[in-house]
């Protein structure tokens, strides 16, 4: 997956996130006891039966493997640092923590009671995923490096494939599906409210769907 010409250099906001989760990453190895997901993860039954809220925030910086951690930061990298120099590090922070606290109550609703954990950036990636598809709808993402895809499609795709992988969810499936949905819907209709101004997500369906007309 490789997105152009929105890649480049770190901008502060995502710098600063991506050192701040492979830092916690470090600490995760390194003191598993101290930094573990039943007291940083999001614990459902944790969050209601023992008023542990800072865990919507907390989950966010924690990862349950390399492979985790490296594709939630290199897509944070690819599609974030665009945004942050469209709307500035201030606006594009308070959007990153809104959609993945709003993923975090996701999947706090739909695993209500749970006493497992779930941790990840995920949620506010799909989120960031989101608005690039808003912001950038035409610009071409490259599948496998090779088969390039408009961003409003290789969205949305991706959100349908979560939406039935949440409704066919095994035991076995360790995915948030929840979150990713969480944070997609919560960024959309923030970028739609907060950008209605300019149109942004008006007529992003409709768009898609009538995509045959343009040819």
């Amino acid at each position: 997956m490789y997105a152009r010409p929105g890649y480049g250099m770190l901008t502060p906001a995502v710098k600063n996130l991506i050192l701040a989760n492979v830092a916690v990453f470090f600490m995760q190895i390194l003191w598993p006891y101290l930094i573990n997901s039943h007291i940083f993860g999001l614990r459902p039954d944790f969050v209601f039966g023992r008023l542990y809220i800072w865990q919507l925030v907390t989950y966010m910086f924690l990862h349950g493997g390399f492979g985790h951690i490296f594709f939630n930061m290199f897509a944070l990298w690819m599609f974030g640092t665009e945004l942050e120099r469209t709307w500035g590090t201030k606006e594009f922070v308070r959007y990153y923590f809104l959609t993945g606290v709003m993923a975090g109550v996701s999947i706090f609703l739909w695993n209500f009671g749970s006493p497992i954990p779930t941790i990840g950036a995920s949620g506010a990636v799909f989120g960031i995923l989101a608005a690039y598809a808003l912001f950038f709808p035409d610009r071409e993402i490259y599948i496998y490096f090779l088969f390039p895809l408009k961003a409003k499609y290789f969205v949305l795709i991706y959100g349908v494939l979560e939406f039935f992988m949440l409704l066919n969810q095994g035991a076995n499936d360790a995915i948030s599906h929840i979150g990713h949905l969480g944070g997609m819907v919560a960024g959309f209709f923030y970028l739609r409210h907060r950008y209605r101004h300019l149109g942004i997500g008006q007529n992003f369906f409709r768009n898609f769907f009538n995509w045959r007309k343009k040819f």
